[in-house]
């Protein structure tokens, strides 16, 4: 596929699940009152729902999978694995346990702003350990090892806090963060993230032709000019501060960062660098549509996104790895 016309398509794709999460919902709103709320006209209620619930709840659906699109395929360009993804290195758990530990001892309650900031300062320190780990070793293995053993570590401390959480409120609280949601988002929420967020994607697409480089092999690439070290730092951060970001937003999803890229890579020649920012529009546009959906499914509480996600994403990364073997058997 050319590449303008699937940027065209997947920006029209992306307008058209916003526009419907607009005006689809438990209450359904007519097209054009929704236009006219958008306009800032038409009933005040109409304008309530639009700009204080359903608008931010969407932007925040898809900000959130346009991040974790984007640091999965950097990642996967990096690691030259197509089954990595931004909780591979650590960070997504890391930024989790901020979260955990923010409700733990009650900052939430007392500051609104407590949640995220803590999500994302887990996700710079698990980053600066990431990006120590790349400035001290040239293996790739080294540092997934690395990212398995915070994973390991941050999972363990949040069942703990779990364990010792001081009332049954708290404790679900956490429950409820680790399932991922974008329920009740504001564009407070997004604005406390956007820095963070804007900052991991430019750094992703500095990298784009390190990227590109890297598919002819490390040896390859560094014949060509490529300094290795140097992209892994940058890569490395770029997918950090990108994941915290949208951790901090909406819990703890998983699989879109590896499910997005993967779709996306046939239709770019598999490139790594072209994919960067389709896969962000996917990854945003599979959020927003996963959304839509829990908020339409007719059940007594709504689903939590990141369960949808893991139900959908989990038998697409079964069924990747065994494409994946299948063609190295």
């Amino acid at each position: 596929m050319n590449a303008r016309l699937l940027m065209t398509t997947l920006t029209a794709a992306v307008l058209v699940a916003l526009f419907a999460a607009c005006f689809l919902g438990s209450t359904p709103l007519p097209v054009m009152r929704v236009l006219t709320a958008l306009s800032g006209g038409g009933q005040p209620g109409d304008v309530i729902v639009v700009w204080e619930i359903r608008l931010p709840r969407a932007l925040a659906a898809f900000i959130v999978g346009g991040a974790l699109g984007a640091s999965g395929a950097a990642l996967q360009g990096l690691l030259r694995n197509p089954l990595a993804e931004p909780g591979v290195l650590g960070v997504s758990a890391c930024a989790a346990l901020g979260a955990t530990f923010a409700l733990y001892y009650g900052f939430a309650g007392s500051w609104a702003y407590a949640m995220p900031i803590a999500a994302i300062l887990g996700a710079l320190g698990a980053t600066a350990l990431i990006a120590f780990a790349a400035i001290r070793t040239q293996s790739v293995v080294t540092l997934i090892l690395v990212g398995v053993g915070l994973s390991s570590f941050a999972g363990a401390a949040m069942a703990l806090l779990m364990n010792l959480a001081p009332n049954p409120f708290t404790l679900s609280d956490m429950v409820n963060w680790m399932l991922g949601s974008v329920a009740n988002r504001s564009f407070n929420d997004i604005a406390i993230a956007a820095p963070f967020l804007l900052t991991g994607l430019v750094l992703l697409f500095i990298t784009r032709r390190g990227l590109t480089a890297l598919t002819l092999g490390e040896e390859a690439a560094s014949g060509l000019g490529l300094n290795l070290r140097r992209m892994r730092i940058l890569v490395v951060l770029g997918a950090g501060l990108a994941t915290g970001a949208a951790v901090s937003i909406a819990g703890a999803i998983g699989f879109v960062g590896i499910i997005a890229p993967h779709i996306i890579r046939p239709f770019v020649g598999f490139d790594p660098a072209r994919s960067l920012l389709p896969s962000a529009l996917l990854g945003g546009f599979i959020l927003v549509v996963a959304d839509i959906g829990v908020r339409l499914m007719p059940t007594s509480s709504e689903l939590k996104l990141g369960v949808v996600a893991a139900l959908v994403g989990a038998p697409a990364f079964v069924w990747i790895a065994m494409q994946r073997r299948a063609v190295h058997d």
